[in-house]
């Protein structure tokens, strides 16, 4: 998966400065016409009609820039070097190499270059998101029984 240069920059002051503004009018809108399921929009004289689902994307993608955020969009379907998973994951590559030889992460071989589905590894940070915040929430709960002040 390669990316134009320049897509992976960090918004200046000004573009996060627009970002939020838009954000915010675009949730606005989104908000008060629940039930439209697209929207015209005028770009330079021409008019596009686009899906709600596009409009909530770039809601959440403006969202983003507004914190000052880079944003990359990856298709569900995508395929996945091993570095770029593991960029995703904040894990090494060799990390992860080893989740997926011990079956953790789907994969499948291109040549001999392994290649992981961008959904799969989504459903594997997920989980692992999941079991991090039972651990929390046991150890919480374990802190507030033995009356440890917090």
């Amino acid at each position: 998966m390669q990316t134009p240069s320049g897509d992976n920059e960090l918004p200046d002051h000004e573009a996060t400065a627009l970002a939020r503004a838009s954000a915010t009018e675009l949730s606005k809108l989104l908000s008060r016409q629940p039930e439209s399921d697209r929207a015209r929009v005028q770009l330079d004289g021409t008019d596009l009609v686009l899906p709600r689902q596009a409009l909530a994307l770039l809601r959440d993608l403006l969202a983003e820039m507004a914190q000052g955020n880079a944003v990359t969009i990856v298709p569900t379907h995508a395929e996945l070097t091993t570095q770029e998973a593991a960029d995703i994951l904040n894990v090494s590559r060799p990390h992860l190499v080893k989740l997926l030889e011990r079956g953790e992460i789907p994969f499948s071989k291109v040549g001999t270059h392994r290649r992981i589905r961008y959904q799969d590894l989504l459903a594997y940070k997920a989980e692992c998101d999941r079991a991090s915040q039972e651990a929390l929430d046991a150890l919480t709960e374990q802190a507030q029984d033995l009356d440890m002040g917090y």
